[in-house]
Parts: structure tokens; sequence; C-alpha cells
């Protein structure tokens, strides 16, 4: 029962968040907003709503290790996993990132690592100064519209289908949120592992469909800098957004489960990310090394959890 809740719940969430990213980018370009605003805040947020909501739902429920491990997981598997995916499609260019987004991911990365390793608890406190960053993070992708082209003119969607992907989306969101949470709750009490550990493998990937779906795509496209500028606003939103908000609602305490490799992990998957850019671009071989980090880093989760 418990892996049929996961797998309905990852079902939910992906349809969720995929209907609410395209209402959001439909009504963007309804309204002729900036190409800066749906990448950074429509695309950037709507692909992280499924961590957001998981990680509600988690702390609600009592289950500190699915909602840190799940923001800690995804951060990882964005830069390890899926932007090593989209790197074996087609290269990724670094030039598609400006020196701007890299401060932001590493500034999102450092409060996110520094919180995690001298709270014992993320409270309120933790959570405001998150959510502080965010409003200035969304307000800097605001003030460089002057310098971004309008959102090119699409076939426009009715007002009403909008309303609908958009309420839609968000009921998907909520209740695959809340199956994925209890399943994965379940099945960690059954075989002995760690909340945690479900969180940063089954629960981070799950809710990181949304941001693989749209890099493949994007990558097959040739579009390979879009699904780099999806994991970089997605990475910041997790931590900023999803660690702000939850302890801002729900303070949380930081699991006993997460590791000291767990932790340095998310800030040299990040590092690493930066480098690549600096290089220039992620071709196949770049790709293949963050793959076979992320392959090694699950191994040693399963390793250490037996």
């Amino acid at each position: 029962m418990d892996a049929i809740m996961i797998t309905a719940g990852l079902v939910l969430l992906l349809g969720g968040g995929e209907a609410l990213v395209r209402g959001g980018v439909a009504f963007a370009t309804r309204m002729r907003l900036p190409m800066a605003v749906v990448g950074a805040v429509v695309l950037g947020f709507g692909t992280s709503l499924p961590e957001l909501l998981t990680s509600l739902s988690a702390a609600w429920s009592g289950a500190p290790g699915i909602a840190v491990g799940n923001v800690v997981g995804s951060n990882i598997a964005n830069i390890l996993l899926i932007v090593g995916v989209a790197a074996m499609i087609a290269v990724v260019p670094g030039d598609t990132a400006t020196a701007e987004d890299r401060l932001w991911l590493m500034a999102a990365t450092a409060l996110g690592f520094g919180f995690l390793v001298l709270s014992a608890t993320l409270g309120r406190v933790e959570g405001l100064v998150l959510l502080a960053a965010l409003g200035l993070y969304i307000w800097r992708s605001l003030s460089r519209d002057s310098v971004m082209e309008p959102v090119p003119a699409i076939e426009a969607m009715a007002g009403w289908r909008i309303v609908a992907l958009l309420l839609l989306g968000l009921a998907a969101l909520l209740a695959g949120a809340q199956l994925l949470v209890t399943g994965a709750t379940g099945i960690a009490r059954g075989l002995g592992v760690s909340e945690t550990v479900i969180g940063l493998t089954v629960v981070a990937v799950g809710t990181s469909l949304p941001e693989l779906a749209t890099s493949v795509t994007a990558a097959r496209r040739g579009e390979a800098g879009l699904a780099l500028g999806n994991i970089l606003g997605s990475n910041v939103f997790n931590i900023f957004a999803i660690l702000g908000l939850t302890a801002l609602i729900v303070p949380i305490p930081v699991p006993e489960g997460l590791t000291s490799v767990d932790l340095a992990l998310l800030a040299a998957s990040a590092l690493a990310l930066i480098g690549f850019l600096f290089v220039g671009r992620i071709g196949r071989g770049g790709g293949l090394a963050l793959l076979a980090s992320y392959a090694a880093y699950v191994a040693w989760l399963a390793v250490n959890s037996t």
C-alpha cells in the first residue's frame, strides 16, 4: 500500500507541477511579462512547488527528516542528476547563466548550509531571513526586466482555462504531497531506513520530476541553456522559499540523520556547477562525471542505511 501511495503521489506531483507551470507561463505571456519574470519566478517557483508542499506536509506530519532531506536531496539531484542528464543530451552553454545568477546560487547554498550546520532547529528567525533573501532575489529578477526581451507572442489561452490549470494543478500537488509523505514515511519505518534517507532519495527525486521533465525537454529541443536556468532558479527557490516558508510556519528540528556527507555534497555540487560554468560549457564528459557522482552518493546512502 505504501508503494502505491508513493506512486500515486509522484504522478499527482508531476501532473500538478506541469499544470501549474503551463498555467503560470500562459498567464505571464497573456500579461506580456518579460522573460526574466517567466524564467526566474514563474518556472523557478512553479517547478519547486512539489518540493514546497511536500516539505510543508512532512513538517506538519512530524517528519523533519523528509522535510529537510527533500530540500537538500533535491538540490543535489538537480545538479548532479538533472544537469548531468541534460549535458549527456546536448552541451549546456555556460554563458546563459549570468554572474549574478551564479552568485545567487552560491548565496542560497551558503545560507542553507550555514543554518543546517549551526542550528539545532530551523525556527521562525531563520525562516524570516531566508524569505527576506527570497524577496531580494525576486526584486533583483524584476529589476533586470529593462534589459530583457518580452515574452514572444504565442497563441492565447482562454482565461477560464488558465484558472482551471492553476486550480487543478494546486489540488493535485496538495494531494500528491500528502500521499508521497505518508507512503515514504511508512516505507522508512517498515524497512528500518531513516526518514532522512528516504527524503534525500525517493522523495527528493520524485519532487524534482518537473525539473527533470523541463530540462530534458529543453535539451532535446536544443535549448540546454533553458535547462540550466531552470535548475539555477529552482535551487535558489528550494532553499529560500521552501526552507524559509516551512521554518516560518512549522519550526523544524535539523534531523540527526542528515550527515556531514550530505551537507558537504550540497555545497560541493553547487561549487562544481559554478566551476563548469566558468569553464564555459558542460559537455558529455562533464555530464558523465556529474551522473557518476550522484550514483556514488546514492550507493553510499544505501550502504550506510542498512
